[in-house]
C-alpha cells in the first residue's frame, strides 16, 4: 500500500505538469483578502472554519502531521488555533462516510472540535449551531454579544453554509426579533456595526453574513493540483486539461476504473435488448444507448455509467506498464480521446486538445456523480 499512498505525488510530477508552464496559483487580490481577514478575525468570538471533506482523502503520510495542508491557510493557523474554533468538514455527501468518521475522530482526539456536514442539509446546520451555542455558553457570561465568523478557502461551501444559517435563523424567530446587526468592538471604546444573523434564542449570538476568504498555502505542485481538482483554484489558472489528466493519473494508478468492470456486462445486456419501436431485424433494432431521456437526471445517470464503462474498458485493453510515466500518459490520452465520443464532442481536424472533454469530466467528478473517492489511504495512527 505504500506505493499507492504516493499516487498524488507521482501524478503531480508527471510530464504533462512539467510541460504546462509555471502556475501563479492566486492573483494579487487574494493577498489583499488575506490581510483583511486578520483584522476581521479580531472581532470573532468563535470561528467556523469550513474545509472540503474530500481534501482529507488526498492526504499522505508526509502531510498528515501538518493536516490540513490542502484546504487551509498555514500562515493563519496560529491565529485560528488561538480562537474558539469548530472545523466544519463540508460536502460529506461526496465523501466516504467511514473514512470521514475516522477523520472526525482524529481531530477530536487532538482536542479540536470537528463536525462533518452538508451545507445544504437543515439537519447538519442545526447540529452545527447546537455545537456553536455549547462552545459559547461560558463566554456569554463575560460578553453581552458574541460574534461567529465563517472562514475557509475558495469553493468549500462558505456561502452555502451562511445561506442555510440565515434560512434557519429566519425560521427560529418572529419577525420583530430578526435583528440583523450586532454592535461589537475589538477594543474598549471602539465599536463597529457588523451585519449578521441572530442564531440563539437565549444567548445573543450572531453569525456574520459575509464569509472570510482564506488563501490556501500551496508549497508544491501536488497540493496545488489537489486544490484545483476540488475547485478551490480556478480552472483558468491551472488549465482544465492539466487538472483532468491529474485526476485520470490518480484513478489509473489506483486502478479505480477496473472496479467498474461490472458495468461492461450491463452494457452488453442493454445493447442486446430489442427496441419495441423498431421492426425486428432492422438496423435500428438494437438499442445501443439511450442518448436522451425524458428526465435530465436519468440522462446524467446514463452519461456517468458510460464514462465509467469507457474508462474501465480502456484500462482493461491497455497492455503497457502503468509504472512507466510515459506509458501511463499514453493511456490517459487514449481515455480522453474515447471520452470525446461519450460526450459527443465533434472532432476538428488538427485539433488535438482535450479541453471540452476535460471540462465535462471534471464537472462529473466535482459533483460526486462518479462516486465518493478515497484517493489516498488514511495514515496509520501512531
Amino acid at each position: 500500500m505504500r506505493g499507492l499512498t504516493r499516487a498524488g505525488k507521482r501524478a503531480s510530477e508527471m510530464a504533462f505538469n512539467a510541460g504546462g508552464g509555471t502556475i501563479n496559483w492566486f492573483p494579487g487580490h487574494m493577498a489583499a483578502a488575506s490581510r483583511a481577514i486578520r483584522d476581521r478575525l479580531k472581532l470573532a468570538d468563535l470561528v467556523i472554519e469550513v474545509r472540503d471533506a474530500r481534501d482529507y482523502f488526498l492526504a499522505t503520510d508526509e502531510t498528515y502531521d501538518q493536516i490540513p495542508l490542502s484546504s487551509a491557510n498555514e500562515d493563519l493557523q496560529p491565529v485560528l488555533a488561538a480562537k474558539r474554533r469548530i472545523l466544519a468538514l463540508n460536502k460529506k455527501d461526496l465523501a466516504n462516510p467511514n473514512i470521514m468518521n475516522m477523520w472526525v475522530d482524529h481531530f477530536q482526539s487532538c482536542k479540536q472540535d470537528c463536525i462533518s456536514l452538508n451545507a445544504h442539509s437543515s439537519n447538519s446546520i442545526n447540529q452545527l449551531l447546537g455545537l456553536v451555542e455549547l462552545k459559547l455558553r461560558e463566554a456569554i457570561l463575560k460578553e453581552p454579544t458574541l460574534l461567529v465568523m465563517v472562514v475557509g478557502v475558495p469553493n468549500v461551501g462558505k456561502s452555502a453554509l451562511i445561506n442555510s444559517i440565515h434560512r434557519i435563523a429566519n425560521s427560529r424567530f418572529p419577525v420583530n426579533d430578526k435583528i440583523k446587526r450586532a454592535t461589537v468592538g475589538p477594543l474598549p471604546g471602539v465599536t463597529q456595526d457588523i451585519a449578521g444573523y441572530k442564531i440563539a434564542s437565549q444567548l445573543s449570538i450572531y453569525v456574520l453574513d459575509t464569509p472570510g476568504v482564506l488563501v490556501p498555502s500551496i508549497p508544491d505542485m501536488e497540493t496545488g493540483l489537489k486544490l484545483a481538482l476540488t475547485g478551490a483554484v480556478k480552472d483558468l489558472v491551472v488549465g482544465e486539461e492539466r487538472i483532468a489528466k491529474y485526476l485520470l493519473s490518480l484513478l489509473n494508478i489506483r486502478k479505480t476504473p477496473l472496479h467498474w468492470g461490472r458495468l461492461l456486462h450491463r452494457r452488453e445486456e442493454f445493447d442486446e435488448e430489442p427496441d419495441d419501436n423498431c421492426e425486428k431485424g432492422s438496423s435500428g433494432s438494437l438499442r445501443r444507448r439511450r442518448h436522451f431521456n425524458n428526465s435530465d437526471a436519468l440522462y446524467v445517470q446514463d452519461l456517468v455509467i458510460e464514462v465509467q464503462r469507457t474508462l474501465c474498458s480502456t484500462a482493461m485493453e491497455f497492455t503497457g506498464n502503468l509504472d512507466e510515466d510515459n506509458e501511463l500518459e499514453s493511456l490517459i490520452d487514449s481515455q480522453l480521446v474515447a471520452l470525446r465520443k461519450v460526450f459527443r464532442i465533434p472532432h476538428k481536424p488538427l485539433d488535438e486538445s482535450h479541453g471540452p472533454a476535460s471540462k465535462k469530466l471534471l464537472t462529473l467528478f466535482r459533483s460526486g456523480k462518479l462516486g465518493p473517492f478515497i484517493l489516498d489511504d488514511l495514515p496509520d495512527q501512531h
